[in-house]
């Protein structure tokens, strides 16, 4: 993230996030402009998967310990662009949908599993199940209902060739004092 608002917003969070660096961050990247093209609203700076949120403050050292752990065991995971769609209203976020890769599947089941061995506070979890794995491309809750219906219809759609890419780590992000740090673990399992 990268304005004062959004910093501010997160601030004591923490998120275990996969930053794709090849072809699937530059399907990314091309989505994204277009995206912005059509609406001005807030996106992120960097494209980000999503794999857990938490709210550790005074633990984050703790909660990297348990990551770090999990990491360890944890093979390259997988990932393959599959569609651009949308989170609907009252979200409003476009996105990159990711396919259900059995690699994506496993590391955040065990993850799970390893969280589920802690206190940790977690935010916005779901099961499995529900989970859409994705990249957002742009917040548009800004936006009135008729351009957001606007922009979503005319961005989805099924990405062609199905970009994919293997990834090696993962990195754990925190927000302090109007600040994103973070920290890159490797994944050597």
């Amino acid at each position: 993230m990268s304005t004062p608002e959004q910093l501010a917003s997160l601030d004591g969070q923490q998120y275990l996030v996969l930053r794709p660096t090849s072809v699937v961050a530059d399907r990314y990247r091309a989505e994204q402009r277009t995206a912005l093209a059509r609406a001005d609203v807030p996106h992120p700076h960097t494209g980000h998967v999503t794999l857990r949120g938490f709210y550790e403050p005074e633990r984050r050292e703790e909660l990297a310990a348990v990551v770090r752990r999990w990491a360890a065991a944890q093979p390259p995971i997988d990932v393959v662009a599959e569609a651009v769609d949308a989170f609907p209203s009252p979200w409003q976020i476009l996105i990159i949908r990711l396919s259900r890769t059995a690699s994506l599947l496993s590391a955040y089941a065990r993850l799970t599993e390893a969280l589920d061995r802690t206190d940790i506070r977690r935010l916005g979890e779901l099961p499995l199940e529900e989970w859409t794995f994705h990249m957002s491309l742009v917040y548009a809750k800004s936006l009135a209902p008729a351009p957001w219906t606007t922009l979503s219809h005319m961005s989805r759609r099924s990405i062609g060739g199905r970009p994919s890419e293997s990834i090696g780590e993962v990195e754990l992000v925190w927000y302090a004092n109007g600040e994103e740090h973070s920290e890159v673990i490797p994944l050597t399992g």
